[in-house]
């Protein structure tokens, strides 16, 4: 099983703080269904936008919160045999760090799309059937 190290966007962008919470939840539904399609395809996935940004570990906001977690992020998945980079909903700053990170270690690179049959953007809703 190759271990793939999922990039997608976390964070909102909007100015507004109300559509940035909103953007926000809607990138976390989409990185679940990034796993979600890694996991189809028999591979071990990770993100640790998934895992360290929530209450009591790390706050995305916080900027040391958030240079802790992508430091730790990149040497937990140095070794993964491949980045997996979807873009449905386009690259942000920190998939772009994830990218160079991965050049950098010459890992292969893969650029997927779920979508809008498995994702979609307006609701946050998945597909979780498998076809």
């Amino acid at each position: 099983m190759k271990r793939v190290v999922i990039e997608s966007p976390f964070m909102g962008t909007s100015e507004d703080p109300i559509k940035r919470l909103e953007e926000t939840r809607r990138n976390i539904k989409y990185a679940r269904a990034c796993y979600h399609d890694s996991l189809r395809r028999e591979e071990a996935p990770y993100g640790s936008h998934l895992n360290f940004p929530q209450p009591g570990v790390l706050d995305d906001n916080v900027p040391e919160d958030r240079k802790r977690g992508i430091e730790a992020g990149l040497e937990i998945t140095k070794d993964f045999d491949l980045t997996a980079v979807y873009t449905d909903l386009g690259i942000s700053k920190g998939m772009t760090y994830g990218i160079e990170r991965a050049k950098s270690l010459n890992r292969p690179i893969e650029e997927r799309v779920l979508g809008k049959k498995e994702f979609s953007e307006k609701t946050g809703k998945l597909n979780m059937k498998k076809e």
